[in-house]
């Protein structure tokens, strides 16, 4: 087995929660091991970085404040990416900003779903 497969093997089904401490403990009582409590400014984004090109990981659930701290080229390439998979997920509370399922169809699996 080569070792690209192999760092495939081992990330497979791996999941990592990184963001503000209600999401991280919710996600933590759901038995995810491998989270990350940030508060913002570069933590955040060294954080996501690591966790990104780890390959430890098929999906990576993150704050969705998280995003306004990654810098636009890597926060492109993170949103474009599959493996692995990431989402960015509102905290419950104040303003939400939630992206459609037809925009995330799209962005994920690269289909438009049509109405």
């Amino acid at each position: 087995m080569s070792s690209k497969e192999q760092q495939h093997s081992e990330s497979k089904g791996r999941i990592a929660v990184i963001g503000e401490r209600e999401l991280v403990i919710g996600y933590r009582l759901l038995g995810v091991d491998d989270t990350f409590i940030v508060n913002g400014g570069d933590e955040s984004f060294k954080t996501m970085e690591n966790l990104f090109f780890s390959h430890k990981y098929s999906m990576i659930i993150a704050s969705q404040f998280i995003r306004d701290y990654l810098p636009s080229i890597f926060r492109k390439k993170v949103e474009a990416s599959i493996e692995p998979l990431v989402l960015f997920m509102p905290l419950l509370k104040g303003d939400i900003q939630e992206e459609s399922i037809s925009s995330l169809a799209r962005r994920v699996l690269g289909i438009n779903i049509k109405y």
